[in-house]
């Protein structure tokens, strides 16, 4: 390296080197010890990618040629992330030698295959059939709605489930306070949403109710919305021997 003709040197003489003289230096130095010591075709952290160039995978750096990558094994970035990665290692194996300790996480390199269940995704066949009918209380004059959902395939042991959604919860559509969404949900069929008012709900007894029908693969649920006035009117006027029948259906929807 030359540094002559420098500040501070004398004719002849070698100059006072600066610091990034000094890195390249100390750089190159580390670089053909490396070359000395390490085997890069057994280095499991170094990898050539598609551009040619070269990567650490422990601390994912990007090197222009093998001798870059090899100063880079020599200094504190790397040192550090591979004790780190020791440490690491060594406390996982420490817990799994504990009998009868079970691992939250999973532990790597030294945990038997078998040992973690995998969680089973069902596989996704469509939206159930449906019927959505309109409905009006012939005493208390109350709106509701009766849903039918139909699940003629699903699953063995599986109940429908349903909830009430916000409509800032969902991100389909722009949230809107004037609506919410009732969710019917049951593997393996595909999650499905009604739009309808976002009105308090009746969940007196015999004004909210759901039923599954095992024989019949059919899920029913009925509600009522709240009113701040209620009009109780009387019985509608039978012929003798006629029996009062349920709910009055104002309006159906299909598929």
């Amino acid at each position: 390296m030359d540094f002559q003709n420098r500040a501070g040197s004398k004719p002849g003489s070698g100059g006072v080197a600066g610091a990034s003289e000094s890195n390249v230096d100390r750089r190159e130095r580390l670089r053909k010890l490396a070359l000395e010591t390490i085997d890069l075709a057994k280095d499991p952290y170094f990898m050539k990618n598609h551009l040619g160039s070269y990567e650490c995978k422990l601390c994912l750096t990007l090197h222009n040629d093998e001798g870059s990558y090899l100063a880079h094994t020599q200094g504190k970035k790397h040192q550090t992330n591979l004790a780190r990665r020791a440490a690491r290692e060594a406390k996982d194996t420490s817990m799994t030698s504990i009998p009868g300790l079970v691992p939250v996480a999973p532990v790597r390199k030294s945990l038997q295959l078998g040992t973690i269940t995998p969680k089973k995704i069902a596989v996704k066949i469509g939206r159930p059939g449906y019927k959505v009918t309109k409905i009006r209380d012939p005493f208390t004059r109350m709106l509701g709605l009766l849903f039918q959902i139909q699940y003629p395939e699903i699953g063995p042991g599986v109940k429908p489930r349903h909830r009430f959604m916000s409509a800032f919860e969902q991100k389909v559509e722009e949230a809107n306070r004037a609506f919410q969404y009732l969710l019917f949900a049951a593997e393996p069929y595909e999650t499905v949403a009604f739009k309808v008012q976002s009105r308090e709900i009746d969940r007196h007894e015999g004004r909210f109710w759901t039923h599954w029908d095992q024989d019949g693969k059919q899920f029913t649920l009925q509600f009522f919305f709240k009113t701040d006035k209620v009009v109780l009117n009387g019985p509608p006027t039978l012929a003798p021997g006629t029996m009062i029948g349920p709910p009055a259906v104002t309006h159906a929807v299909g598929h």
